[in-house]
C-alpha cells in the first residue's frame, strides 16, 4: 500500500461514515500562540471543540501536518520524525466513546488486516473524582479483545487535558499494536519504553470541564478526538521494519545515494536518515504558506536548526558540495500529488536552502581560522592533542569530524583518545558540578551557564503562568550544558503545556528586555513583589532582578544584561522528581 493509497483509504472510511473532510490547516497554529508549531491535529480545531459550531457539521475527518520539536534529536531511529502527518477524525457533540473505538477497531483490522491478536489498548482507571471507564473496556471486549489486551492506566496515561489550567479535559483509549517480543519484566505493558508495544493511535473523550479551583463538571457537548500515526500504519500494512523503508523515503534515499556517491550502509545508516528527515521537514515548513524562513527565533529558528543539522550530516558523510536542492526537488515530487503547495513553492524552497547553506559554512570560518592556526604550526606527520581539538568543539563550535577532515588534508594526526577523554572529562564535570557550594546555584560559572541562570527566572516565571501561583520553585542546578529546575505541580506537564512554557519564555528572548539588578533589603524585596525560596542565604541586603513583565527574583546573580543574549529556550525533559514535585531539564542556543 503506498502513502498515497493509505490517506484516500482513511479518509473514504470515515467520508462513508458521514464524515466531512477538514481541510489540512497550516503548521503555524491560528488559534494556539503558546506552541511554534501545530502538534497534533486537534489544534486547529479547538474553537469547534470548545462549542463553535463548524461549518462542516459535526462529523469531520482529515489529514493533518504536525511538528514536534522535541523529537529532532531521537531522529534516526526507526519511529522518530520532526514532520508527521496526523490521521484524524472528530464527533463534535455527535457519537462518542462506543462509536469511536468501534470506526477505530474495524478500520485498524478490517481495512489494515492488523489481527485483532496483535492489539492492545488502555483505559482510565479512574480516581477519586472520576470513574473507571467501564464502557471503553466493555466496548473493545465486545468486539473481541481479551482480558489480557486491555491495561488500565491513570492520569499520566489516560487522561487527555485541560491544554491550560482549565477548560476541557476526560479521559482517553489509546491503541497500540504489540511485536512479537519477550516481555521486559513482569510489570509489561503499553506504558512501558522497551519497544514491545507501538502507539498507533488515541480516542480521546472530552467529558468534562476542569475549572480554576480543580472541579470537573460534564460538558453539556462531550466531544471525541481520534488521531492515528499515518507513518507508523504505513510501516504495518505493507509488514515493513521502520519508517525509512515505506515509499515516503525510499525514493529520497536512493536520490542520496547517487548524487552522494556514498553507498547506504549500516556504517552511514543513522547519518542516511537524518538526512533525508531532516530535508523533508525543510521542505514542509518553507512552503507553509506562513511564509517561514531560516532566523534566530520562534519557528524560523526550528527551521534553521533542521537545516544546518542536515549541513553537518551531509559533510560527514564526506559530501562537501551543496546537495541540498537536489534532496528537496525529490521531496517535492514524493509529496506533490497529496500535497500541491509543494510543488507551487519549489522555486522559494530552492533558494532558501541555497542561502542557509551559504550561511551556515560562514559560521564556520571562526572555527576554521582557530584550526588553521593550530595546523600551521604543525608538521605533517605531527599531532594535534586532545585538548587543541577539544578546544575547537567546546569553544568554536567546530565538529570533530570537520577537525578531523581538514586534518587529513594536511597529514596532521588528531588525538581523538585524546579529545574523548577531554569530552568526558567535561560531561562528568557537568553531572558532578552540584557538590560544592556555587555563587547563584551555577555549578559552572562561565557564558552559557550565565546565560542559563537567565532562562531559570523566565522558566519559573513561564511555568507559574501556564500552571497558576501554586507552583514555586524547589530546587535547581545549573552547569555549562543545561538547567534542572525543580518545582512544585502535581501531575506530568501535557505536551501543549511544554509548548506554551517554551512559548513565553522565547517571547521575553525575542523582546530584547534589559535585565536589572537592584540591592535592598530583605523586606523591601518582598513588598516590591519579588519571589525567592532561598533568602536566608544571602543576607540583610539582596539582588532582586527584574525582567520586566516577566520576571521579578530575589537572586545572588549572575545574569546576562539582556534577554536577547539567550539566544533560544528549549525543554529537552519534563519528569518527576519525588512527590509533588517535578523536574525540567533545559538548554539555551545562539546556533
Amino acid at each position: 500500500m503506498t502513502a498515497n493509497e493509505l490517506r484516500k483509504l482513511y479518509v473514504s472510511y470515515y467520508k462513508e461514515r458521514g464524515h466531512q473532510l477538514a481541510a489540512a490547516a497550516s503548521l503555524v497554529p491560528e488559534n494556539d500562540a503558546s506552541v511554534l508549531y501545530t502538534t497534533a491535529g486537534m489544534q486547529p480545531l479547538v474553537p469547534y471543540l470548545l462549542g463553535k459550531e463548524h461549518p462542516l457539521g459535526k462529523r469531520l475527518v482529515n489529514v493533518q501536518r504536525c511538528v514536534r520539536t522535541g523529537d529532532i534529536d531521537e531522529v534516526g531511529d526507526d519511529y522518530h520524525l520532526t514532520v508527521f502527518e496526523m490521521l484524524g477524525n472528530w464527533s463534535l457533540g455527535d457519537y462518542f466513546k462506543k462509536e469511536a473505538i468501534t470506526m477505530s477497531f474495524e478500520f485498524l483490522t478490517e481495512k489494515l488486516n492488523i489481527p485483532v491478536s496483535s492489539l492492545a489498548v488502555t483505559v482510565y482507571k479512574g480516581n477519586d473524582k472520576v470513574p473507571y471507564d467501564a464502557e471503553a473496556t466493555q466496548t473493545w471486549l465486545e468486539l473481541g479483545l481479551s482480558k489480557e489486551q486491555i491495561f488500565r492506566y491513570g492520569d499520566d496515561e489516560n487522561w487527555w487535558g485541560p491544554a491550560g489550567e482549565t477548560g476541557p479535559c476526560g479521559p482517553d483509549s489509546e491503541m497500540f499494536y504489540v511485536n512479537d517480543l519477550p516481555d521486559c519484566s513482569e510489570e509489561c505493558g503499553p506504558a512501558c519504553s522497551c519497544g514491545k508495544y507501538v502507539e498507533l493511535g488515541n480516542n480521546v473523550f472530552m467529558t468534562y470541564n476542569k475549572d480554576k479551583d480543580g472541579d470537573l463538571t460534564e460538558l453539556k457537548q462531550k466531544n471525541v478526538d481520534v488521531g492515528l500515526g499515518f507513518e507508523r500504519l504505513l510501516i504495518l500494512a505493507n509488514s515493513l521494519q521502520n519508517v525509512y523503508e515505506t515509499d515516503l523515503f525510499v525514493p529520497l534515499i536512493n536520490k542520496l545515494e547517487e548524487i552522494s556517491d556514498v553507498s547506504y550502509d549500516i556504517s552511514n545508516e543513522k547519518t542516511y536518515k537524518i538526512i533525508c528527515e531532516h530535508t523533508r521537514a525543510a521542505v514542509f515548513i518553507l512552503a507553509d504558506p506562513k511564509n517561514i524562513v531560516p532566523s534566530n527565533s520562534e519557528q524560523g529558528y526550528i527551521l534553521r536548526r533542521l537545516i544546518r543539522r542536515t549541513i553537518r550530516m551531509i559533510h560527514k558523510l564526506g559530501v562537501k558540495k551543496n546537495i541540498l536542492p537536489e534532496l528537496a526537488q525529490e521531496v517535492i515530487e514524493i509529496y506533490g500529488e497529496a500535497y500541491p503547495e509543494v510543488k507551487l513553492c519549489r522555486e522559494t524552497i530552492i533558494e532558501e536552502l541555497k542561502k542557509e547553506y551559504d550561511k551556515f559554512n560562514k559560521t564556520l570560518q571562526s572555527g576554521l581560522k582557530m584550526a588553521n592556526k593550530y595546523f600551521g604550526k604543525l608538521q605533517a606527520g605531527e599531532c594535534l592533542n586532545g585538548q587543541q581539538a577539544f578546544k575547537l568543539y567546546d569553544t568554536y563550535g567546530f565538529p570533530i569530524e570537520f577537525t578531523l577532515e581538514l586534518a587529513g588534508e594536511k597529514e596532521i594526526i588528531v588525538d581523538v583518545e585524546g579529545f574523548k577523554g577531554k569530552f568526558e572529562e567535561h560531561q562528568e564535570k557537568s553531572r558532578s558540578g552540584a557538590a560544592g557550594k556555587f555563587k547563584g546555584g551555577l555549578a559552572e560559572h562561565n557564558r552559557n551557564s550565565v546565560r542559563l541562570h537567565t532562562a531559570t527566572h523566565l522558566l519559573n516565571s513561564a511555568l507559574r503562568q501556564v500552571l497558576g501561583d501554586s507552583v514555586f520553585q524547589r530546587g535547581s542546578h545549573i552547569n555549562s550544558e543545561r538547567l534542572r529546575f525543580d518545582f512544585s505541580f502535581h501531575r506530568k506537564l501535557s505536551e501543549e503545556e511544554i509548548s506554551q512554557v517554551e512559548s513565553i519564555v522565547n517571547k521575553a528572548i525575542k523582546e530584547n528586555l534589559d535585565v536589572n539588578c537592584m540591592e535592598m533589603n530583605v523586606e523591601d524585596a518582598k513588598e516590591s513583589g519579588a519571589i525567592g525560596i532561598f533568602e536566608s542565604k544571602y543576607g540583610d541586603v539582596v539582588k532582586v532582578y527584574d525582567i520586566p513583565g516577566y520576571s521579578l527574583e530575589i537572586c545572588g546573580g549572575p545574569h546576562v544584561s539582556n534577554t536577547a543574549e539567550l539566544g533560544y529556550f528549549k525543554i529537552i525533559k519534563e519528569q518527576s522528581s519525588s512527590s509533588g514535585v517535578r523536574r525540567i531539564k533545559a538548554i539555551v542556543d545562539l546556533d
